[in-house]
Order: structure tokens, then sequence, then C-alpha cells
């Protein structure tokens, strides 16, 4: 594919589902970079210039197209420490460096490594952001008044409902504009998007962070700066491989990690905050149609459009409709399946994914969440590995002569089941080991081998070790021992 048919293909391959998605998206950033920017402690113009600046970068430099990167609140906690102690131009500073450290990410190519995130520990990530977008609209429910609830329940029968009619407009987009005519004509009294917070009225102005340039302020934003910029490319690699999975289509992932690196450098230089892909806004842009970079472009865009030129027509907007959207990609996002599935998928399996799920809605926090669940994969899949190793003891017509077959990895993992796998009485007079089906990975599964060699040559055998295979040969030839010391044996003695 030449690359103008692959910048139409990404760009223009359906303008009318990517502008009528981007629509729906720009409308539900609104009080989401508000709250986020509430719970960082920073005001609201903070959040909504990075949710604009960011979405309109990552559109162009991003490696998936119609992935939704705005300020979130997985990132927003992590800066509330910085902001209470040391004020607003210290997180831009944060931010900048944040967007500095996952661009060297990017240029080493680590983003591809995501692969190695299991499918329990991706079931247990989409699991708990579903179940944090629910409980994050609790607030504008418990305590709320019954025109609230009426008004939830209305906006999901014409979110659910509509399709059936027809599918040539989103139906949230429907189910925004119809109950914001109906609050308005009615005069309802319930919570709006103007009671988020002021909307601010003044473009983004280029600004550099004010901070001394000294090793205290690297000491200051440093730490933030890189936990900032974990999270954010894990939370962001982790909903691009959702979105490849929900439409079927693969993504670059090192330049996913380089695009958001680049967009929290602009974000900070805007008067924004460090942000990432959002996985609920993602879902909303897929499922409402969009495939291009043209609908995240679009949602960036038309927010600033909305919180500049229509943010008195915006503000009037009730929560009770945003809730509901949110609520349905909260029911779309649960892998429902994962939980039918928990009596017949393997128990490590279901582990895994409920030990990530639960750490994550816990503690808020996705990294605690997802590094248990790849830590606990590696465990497992290592205890499993290291049963794999057989040694077969082969039955000779020499007396006093061994001959043993091994299969199988040897590690780590499976050093000790291979040592205590032979048998170390008697006397034999000569030990013969095929390692013809077996591989050496690391420098214990080596050790282990001269372990075995010593203890027969301590018994006075002649101990040989034949079939390795060239990489294993290469890594007895650098660390081994068996092969070039030759301890006095028993019959010295």
């Amino acid at each position: 594919m030449t690359l103008l048919a692959s910048a139409r293909e990404q760009w223009l391959a359906n303008p009318r589902r990517d502008l009528l998605a981007g629509t729906v998206v720009a409308l539900a950033l609104i009080p989401e970079a508000i709250a986020f920017s509430i719970i960082a402690g920073v005001d609201p113009s903070v959040g909504l210039y990075a949710s604009f600046v960011i979405a309109v970068t990552i559109a162009f430099v991003g490696g998936r197209p119609a992935m939704i990167s705005a300020a979130t609140g997985a990132m927003a906690l992590l800066m509330v420490g910085l902001v209470r102690d040391h004020g607003l131009e210290y997180l831009f500073a944060a931010s900048l460096l944040t967007g500095v450290f996952q661009i060297i990410v990017g240029l080493f190519k680590l983003g591809r490594y995501i692969k190695f995130v299991s499918r329990s520990v991706m079931t247990g990530f989409v699991n708990s952001l579903a179940i944090l977008i629910f409980l994050a609209q609790m607030p504008e429910l418990i305590g709320a008044n019954w025109q609230t609830f009426a008004l939830v329940g209305a906006s999901l029968v014409i979110i659910y409902g509509f399709p059936r009619i027809t599918k040539a407009v989103p139906s949230p987009l429907v189910a925004i504009v119809a109950i914001s005519a109906l609050v308005i004509f009615m005069s309802l009294d319930v919570r709006t998007v103007g009671d988020m917070g002021q909307m601010p009225s003044t473009l983004p102005m280029f600004h550099l962070p004010n901070v001394p340039l000294t090793w205290e302020t690297l000491a200051i934003i440093g730490p933030v700066a890189a936990t900032l910029a974990f999270v954010g490319l894990l939370e962001s690699l982790l909903t691009a491989n959702l979105l490849d999975d929900i439409t079927d289509t693969p993504s670059d992932k090192d330049r996913e990690t380089r695009g958001q690196g680049i967009a929290n450098i602009a974000s900070s230089l805007f008067g924004g905050m460090a942000g990432c892909a959002m996985i609920g806004q993602s879902i909303i842009n897929v499922t409402s149609g969009a495939r291009g970079r043209l609908s995240t472009l679009w949602a960036g865009l038309f927010l600033l459009f909305l919180i500049l030129v229509l943010q008195d027509w915006v503000a009037q907007i009730p929560m009770a409709a945003l809730v509901a959207v949110m609520i349905m990609v909260s029911v779309g996002t649960f892998d429902w399946g994962s939980v039918l599935r928990l009596r017949s998928t393997p128990i490590q399996s279901s582990v895994v994914m409920i030990a990530t799920t639960a750490t994550v809605v816990a503690t808020h926090d996705l990294s605690k969440g997802v590094v248990l669940g790849v830590v606990l994969s590696a465990i497992f899949f290592m205890r499993k590995v290291g049963k794999t190793v057989v040694v077969e003891e082969i039955e000779v017509p020499d007396e006093g002569h061994l001959h043993y077959r091994v299969t199988g990895n040897l590690f780590f993992a499976s050093a000790d089941v291979f040592a205590a796998a032979f048998e170390h009485h008697g006397h034999p007079t000569r030990v013969e080991i095929d390692m013809t089906g077996a591989h050496l990975w690391d420098l214990t599964g080596v050790a282990a081998v001269d372990k075995v060699v010593f203890r027969y040559r301590r018994q006075g055998a002649e101990v040989e070790v034949i079939g390795m295979n060239a990489a294993a040969r290469t890594l007895v030839d650098k660390v081994g021992r068996h092969d070039k010391d030759h301890l006095p044996t028993a019959a010295a003695h």
C-alpha cells in the first residue's frame, strides 16, 4: 500500500461516521476532563486544554487510529501530591518530562513488548476499568432526585433502542441531544455540565513551565514523571490492544509510544497536564462507527469549539445523559464471558484475571493491578514449564554404566527438578547424560548440569554430557565448569 493510499485509508475511509463518533466523544470528554482536573487539584481549564491538545496531536502522531487520548483519572491521581506541594508550574514541567521519557521508550522500540501481557491480565484490565467507569458515575446518582434516575433510564432506552430504528446516527448522540432538549424545555432541576466547573473562554496559549532549571527541580519532578510515563504507556498500549481486537485491525505500538510522548509535551506547553489513552471514550468512538484518525482529530477540535463557542449550551447538558452513556460503555466493556468461563478455564488463568481486576478496583491504580497480573502469570508459567523437564534412565547392558536421556527446558525454575531426578547412590564407573531433547536457557540451568556432573565424579565415575544444541553449548563454553574442571574422584581416596 502506497503512502497516499495508507493516509486516505486512515483519514478518509468513512468521514461521516468518524465525524459523528467524534462529536459524541467530545461531549463525553467535557465532564471527564473537568472532573479529572478537580481530582488533580487544578483549574478545569488545565484538563480541558490537555484533552484538546492531546487528542489533536495524537490524531497525527499516534499508532492506533480511532483511539482517544486525553486527560485521564489514572494520571490525575498521580499528580495530586506534586500540585499540592509545589504548584501548577511543576505539574507542567513533570508533564513535559513525562513526554520525554515516553519518546525515549518509543525510540528504543519497547512498546512492542506489550504482547507479553497475557490474555488473563488483559481481561482483568478491561473488567477492572469497566467497574471503575461504572463506579465513577455513582456520585451523580447517590442522593439524586427521581428526575435524574428517570432521565438516566430514558437515555439508556434511547441508547439501546434507537439502533433498531436506524444506525445512521450514533444512539449516544441522539440520547444526549434528546434528553438535553427535554431538560431545557421542562426546566427540570437536575445537575448539568455547568455545575461541574467553570469552562475556559480563551484559546490555550504557549507557555514554558516556569521552574528553576536545577538538579533539585529534576529530583522533584523526575519520580513523578517516570511514574506518569509508565502508567500512561501501560494504559495506552493495553487500550490499543483492546481496540485491535474489537476492530480486527493492527496498530503500531512503538509509534503509539512515541506519539503519546509528543502529545504530552505539546499539552504541557499549552497549559495542559499529561494524559493517555481513554478506554471509555475510545470504546464510545469505535462502537459509534469510527475507524479513522479523523474521529480523534474532530473530537479534539469539536471539544474546543464546544467550550469556547457553545459553552452556554453545553453547560445545560444534563449529567444524567452523560452518565447513561458511560454506563453503556461500562456494560459493553466488561467481558461477561470471562465470568461464565471461570469454572472451565485453568485455575491459574482465573486467579490472574481476578487478582488483576480486584487490585485495580481496590487501589484505583492500573499499574499495580497489571504488574501483579504479569508477575503472577510469569510465576504460573515458570512453575508449569519447570515441571516439563524429564530425566529418563535408559537401561544399558554394561554393569556400572548409567545412561540418562533429558528432555524439556532447563532453566532456573526447573533446575531443582532436574537435579533431583538423578540417583547418586552406588559407585557407577561411567555416566552418560544425553541432552539432545533438552534446551539450556540460563546460568542456573548450566549450574544444575555442573552440580550433577560433579556429584558423579566425586563418586569416582567418568561423566560425559552429549547432545547439547549449539546455543546450549555456547552457554556452557562461557560459564560451565564440568567440561573444564576435573575434581578428584572417590577412587583416589
